[in-house]
């Protein structure tokens, strides 16, 4: 396989501790993510997260996210924990993710092609794919029509998530071409606890393309 011209970037998601967090890292992830939302098992609160935040090495990115948020509230959560990015992943207009200031990740959840179709109208910093499945907002484990990627790549920087697992991720990477990938229910134990064996394997699949 011909080498990548970049390395697709790793964010892992879901962090709930520092322990699993930092193995990450160490195994070479690019990002970890914290979920503010409460309805998710991976929930954490600003608090939590800080704690997690704080320790964690320069250059990896702390990402936010966010479903059906107010934008006092994530504003307030990035200043608090030191977010770099916010992801938006709900019903969220591309007005609405214009207020968000720095950089944002909209999150797309991928039915069929009309789902890729507008994404023209959002002026943010990358686009999330992930699987549609009904009264969820992610973490389904669940894959989506890879060939709709190549629509939404058009519009911006792509990143692959939805079922993706240390068997299948670089599949999806040689098929999606994506800027990064992120893995959440792929490498876990159970909800918001990660398998450590899978965190190494999924990213050492990833940078050994």
């Amino acid at each position: 396989m011909t080498k990548r011209p970049f390395p697709v970037k790793v964010k892992v998601c879901g962090m709930t501790s520092l322990e699993d967090a930092m193995h990450a890292v160490e195994c070479g992830a690019d990002a970890v993510g914290f979920i503010f939302y409460k309805k998710s098992p991976r929930a954490v609160t600003a608090r939590q997260a800080k704690a997690i935040a704080d320790k964690l090495p320069p250059f990896v990115q702390r990402v936010g996210v966010f479903v059906n948020e107010t934008a006092e509230v994530i504003e307030r959560t990035v200043k608090y924990c030191g977010l770099d990015v916010v992801q938006l992943h709900g019903d969220e207009s591309p007005a609405f993710c214009k207020r968000i200031a720095g950089k944002v990740v909209k999150a797309v959840r991928v039915k069929d092609a009309a789902s890729v179709k507008d994404l023209s109208r959002y002026a943010v910093s990358a686009f999330l794919l992930d699987a549609y499945k009904e009264g969820e907002w992610g973490g389904t484990g669940e894959r989506f029509n890879w060939s709709l990627v190549k629509q939404a790549r058009k519009h911006g920087p792509v990143i692959l998530a939805g079922g993706l697992d240390p068997e299948n991720v670089t599949e999806g990477i040689r098929v999606c071409r994506p800027y990064g990938v992120d893995v959440c229910s792929g490498v876990e134990s159970k909800p918001g606890k990660k398998n450590k064996k899978k965190v190494r394997e999924f990213i050492e699949a990833v940078k050994g393309m």
